[in-house]
């Protein structure tokens, strides 16, 4: 079997969209660990929505005994705290992300479709399991979409797909894709192959992905 990225190197590309004073809201998932890979050189505040703004990296699990229980992100890790951070009640969280204040949000998907549908909150295609939360909020509000997710599922069923068949989360909000086998950017002339995974043609990523990728000009292998 061909070796694929791991969670952390999605999470390393993923820090690689934001851009010098972004607000980015970074939800459950891979991406949630996308804090750590930010360069000295480049500021980013990260929202997590119960309420923290501006937080730093996540700790590592040597660094964990001496954290503050009270400091997570909404994926449940610990994180450091940073001067300017601030706390703030839910209510106030969800307005910053509905009033449009945000510019990027990272989430995870259970499937996203060509159109850029995003399907991330019920394995149940009737939605009878399961509870979308705030999910529906982050793609609506948040002015640009990152969905940071394993490519296939792990019986590898294909998870980019031309119609979704999980219950929506939100339709035609995902702008880019970064899985363990690409970059893909959903326009609206089709899903396009920006970036692979070293190893992988972009004939093997075809055949793991429902939709047909178009090939950018300057598709190239994965940097970090």
């Amino acid at each position: 079997m061909k070796t694929r990225l791991d969670t952390e190197v999605i999470a390393m590309r993923v820090a690689k969209e934001f851009q010098d004073g972004d607000c980015v809201n970074l939800g459950f998932g891979i991406g949630a660990d996308a804090a750590s890979y930010i360069p000295p050189d480049k500021t980013v505040i990260f929202h997590s929505e119960q309420g923290i703004l501006g937080y730093g990296r996540i700790l590592t699990e040597g660094e964990e005994a001496l954290a503050d229980f009270n400091l997570t992100h909404a994926g449940g890790k610990f994180v450091a705290p940073q001067p300017g951070m601030c706390f703030f009640n839910h209510a106030d969280s969800f307005v910053m992300v509905r009033g449009g204040h945000l510019d990027v949000t990272v989430l995870g998907a259970l499937q996203v479709s060509e159109q850029g549908d995003l399907a991330n909150w019920s394995l149940d295609p009737a939605g009878r399991l399961g509870n979308i939360g705030g999910a529906m909020d982050m793609p609506v509000g948040i002015k640009k979409v990152i969905v940071a997710m394993e490519h296939t599922t792990r019986d590898n069923r294909i998870k980019i797909v031309k119609k979704c068949t999980l219950p929506l989360t939100c339709p035609r909000c995902v702008d880019l894709m970064v899985t363990d086998l690409a970059v893909i950017e959903v326009t609206a002339g089709g899903l396009v192959l920006k970036e692979f995974a070293p190893g992988w043609s972009p004939e093997e990523i075809q055949a793991l992905t429902e939709p047909t990728l178009i090939l950018a000009d300057d598709l190239k292998e994965m940097e970090l």
